[in-house]
């Protein structure tokens, strides 16, 4: 049963028990006949299908954004002739990814011949920052094809993600900063929606985000607090996109740009607020320990730092946390997903004594805390 049968808790003893039973296959072929009891073992059954499915599933996703049919659909009815045109497949190709996507309800076929969005579809076609994701996701699916050699080498192997994310590695270079600060861009709309919904910044004269990227972060808070001045800090080749950026911007004037690295450079002075958008996750214990640390010393008395991440305990979507997150930054080869609870922790470690949920509509795409000096 165990090697620990003297130590186990009853809570172990009943797992032990349940997993006994549940892999028992006189028990599942009573339960796939039993009343009442066959609807859930029907479920789980599904439930197992879609975990063994999943990878499937995302790749005919990934093929109607790449072909992007996404925003084809959208418009309205289309024949099949025309999504053959369309997407340049032959038409029993088509008709297959057709028939695959309805299956998945990213696609439906509201009368004969004709094909429109379907309810996981159409949320989509207003999320380009979703769909940035999932074109980007080839990086990550080709460390994943074989997880344990992934997981048996060192974090210091070059995988596609590492090379990807050069800020995470040990070396910190800004090199390839175009790409991923595009991405990081295209992606930011969604989290500063729910930021902008949950957090007052109004309340704030000067905000700091470190980390800041191209300032699309930066750019959204500073529509909605229009006396805010803002700062951002960021490396100097993510500094010159920023620059880029803001040029076009006829608000760039109220932006000072401080081009550094965290790790060695310090924090700027003079904000009451200091943002840390999607940062902490990245990098590993001790870099987070040594910049939290730093942007304590950096706030003045009754000063806030705000931290937004997603966050490992986010109440039913724990997968997002643990494993797409775990394994994602697994590849990447630095940071890790923390629940509030440890996230909470290093802030007091770093000196902190007031710490705050805030809370956010869709905690699944981000969560939030606010830290007191």
């Amino acid at each position: 049963m165990s090697e620990f049968v003297d130590n186990l808790t009853w809570k172990s003893r009943w797992v032990l028990r349940r997993n006994a039973i549940l892999g028992s296959p006189a028990f599942q072929r009573w339960a796939s006949r039993a009343p009442f009891i066959r609807l859930i073992a029907r479920r789980r059954a599904a439930t197992q299908f879609d975990m063994i499915a999943g990878f499937v599933y995302t790749q005919i996703l990934t093929a109607f954004v790449e072909a992007e049919l996404i925003p084809y659909l959208q418009s309205g009815l289309r024949t099949v002739d025309a999504i053959v045109q369309f997407a340049g497949l032959e038409e029993d190709a088509t008709v297959r990814l057709l028939k695959a996507g309805q299956s998945l309800k990213i696609c439906e076929s509201p009368q004969p011949g004709m094909w429109t969005l379907g309810e996981a579809g159409a949320p989509l076609s207003a999320n380009e920052g979703a769909m940035a994701m999932i074109r980007h996701h080839h990086l990550l699916y080709t460390d994943l094809a074989r997880p344990l050699a992934l997981l048996g080498q060192g974090r210091q192997t070059e995988t596609a993600l590492s090379a990807y994310w050069t800020y995470a590695s040990k070396a910190e270079s800004d090199a390839g900063a175009e790409g991923y600060s595009a991405l990081m861009a295209a992606t930011q709309p969604m989290v500063s929606e729910q930021i902008l919904d949950a957090y007052d910044f109004a309340q704030h004269r000067r905000m700091l985000d470190i980390g800041g990227g191209s300032g699309a972060f930066s750019t959204a808070v500073a529509a909605s607090a229009c006396q805010l001045k803002i700062g951002i800090f960021d490396l100097p080749g993510v500094i010159a996109e920023a620059e880029k950026r803001l040029g076009r911007d006829s608000i760039s004037a109220d932006f000072t740009l401080h081009p550094g690295s965290f790790k060695e450079t310090p924090i700027p002075q003079g904000y009451d607020l200091i943002t840390l958008v999607r940062i902490l996750h990245d990098h590993d214990d001790a870099v987070c320990s040594a910049l939290l640390s730093k942007v304590y010393a950096a706030l003045p008395d009754g000063g806030r730092l705000l931290v937004v991440e997603p966050m490992a305990d986010t109440p039913t979507a724990q997968p997002m946390g643990e494993a797409y997150f775990g394994m994602y930054l697994w590849a990447m080869g630095s940071g890790r997903p923390r629940s509030s609870q440890e996230t909470s922790a290093m802030l007091r470690n770093a000196g902190f004594t007031t710490i705050k949920p805030v809370k956010t509509a869709l905690p699944i795409i981000t969560r939030a805390l606010v830290a007191i000096k």
